[in-house]
């Protein structure tokens, strides 16, 4: 049985698999977890849900140019957050800002093979973007990472956390916080995800400043049983 941590100790005890929208959400949302996960040797992995094109026009048409920078910018990142290259990021792919719905068969694929990545990676924390964030991708994710718990043959535990919403209601959920990590870690993590910040690849999404302004800690939360 998986036990609902209760303090920042009690998170680096369990096997944790982290699922982020997007590359740089990982950092924004979940980077004290991911650093001191890691860490206590109690990281699984990191998954992301969709490709990152969506953050800025094509070019000639194409998008492949974009991805490649994003999935270089992602490893990077996970690099400066747990000290290793030695476990690159898991990308699944799907198209930014065209989650895949639940029900169909690409989003079965999905479920299964995540769950088939908890067994085999002894996972029993499964840290995912809150179900009431409102954008499409990051409600998606929360909906995967419930899918995964429900069909993974073992007991996971799904903890959500916020990128772009308030916390959740304390009534339906309860909530734990990570170990402050030094806030320098956090900044150059962020600061791999370039195309995220910079005109580097043209118009397209800038990360507001106010959001570079990270906490020194994450807040988890895991939903209260009826």
């Amino acid at each position: 049985m998986v036990t609902v941590p209760r303090s920042a100790h009690g998170i680096t005890a369990l096997r944790w698999l982290v699922l982020a929208p997007h590359p740089d959400d990982e950092t924004l949302g979940a980077g004290a977890l991911i650093a001191q996960a890691s860490a206590a040797g109690r990281l699984a992995g990191l998954v992301y849900l969709t490709d990152g094109s969506g953050s800025h026009g094509p070019v000639d048409g194409r998008t492949g140019h974009l991805v490649a920078v994003r999935r270089r910018e992602a490893a990077t990142a996970l690099s400066r957050l747990t000290g290793s290259r030695r476990a690159p990021p898991f990308h699944l792919d799907w198209k930014d800002a065209a989650p895949v719905a639940p029900g169909t068969a690409a989003f079965d694929r999905a479920a299964r093979r995540l769950a088939a990545l908890c067994r085999r990676r002894r996972v029993d924390g499964l840290a995912v973007t809150a179900l009431h964030e409102l954008h499409c991708d990051h409600a998606a994710a929360a909906r995967l990472a419930y899918a995964v718990q429900a069909s993974a043959k073992r007991r996971v535990l799904v903890a959500e956390y916020c990128v772009w919403s308030d916390a959740p209601e304390t009534r339906s959920f309860r909530s734990t916080r990570t170990l402050p990590m030094l806030p320098g870690k956090r900044r150059h993590a962020l600061q791999a995800h370039r195309s995220q910040l910079t005109a580097a690849l043209g118009p397209g999404f800038r990360l507001p400043p106010e959001r570079r302004r990270m906490s020194a800690t994450d807040s988890l939360y895991m939903r209260r049983r009826p």
